[in-house]
């Protein structure tokens, strides 16, 4: 199955669908100058093991490298799907300050 990942600025979210346009899943984003913060991943339970978690994930990646973004990974799935994808570390903010 394949799904189509669009933009939804005015819902602050990135939408996939399939071929008939069901929404399959969203991640949504917070977007502040060249910073996006992804802040949760959610796919359908219709569409679960399907790949759509995967398929946002690239693509909003890809869309923040497009775009010339930072991206800060906030929710706990795109932040352990990047841990699989080093290919996209180079736009990926990581915090090397320690807490005392």
């Amino acid at each position: 199955m394949q799904f189509t990942v669009t933009d939804a600025p005015a819902r602050e979210r990135f939408e996939a669908r399939d071929e008939a346009g069901a929404l399959a899943g969203i991640v949504t984003y917070q977007l502040t100058g060249g910073i996006i913060a992804y802040t949760h991943t959610e796919v359908d339970p219709a569409f679960e093991g399907r790949g759509v978690g995967s398929t946002l994930a690239r693509a909003v990646m890809d869309d923040a490298r497009a775009r010339g973004r930072t991206v800060v990974p906030i929710c706990p799935f795109l932040a352990e799907w990047l841990t699989k994808h080093p290919e996209y570390e180079d736009i990926v903010a990581r915090s090397t300050r320690k807490m005392k």
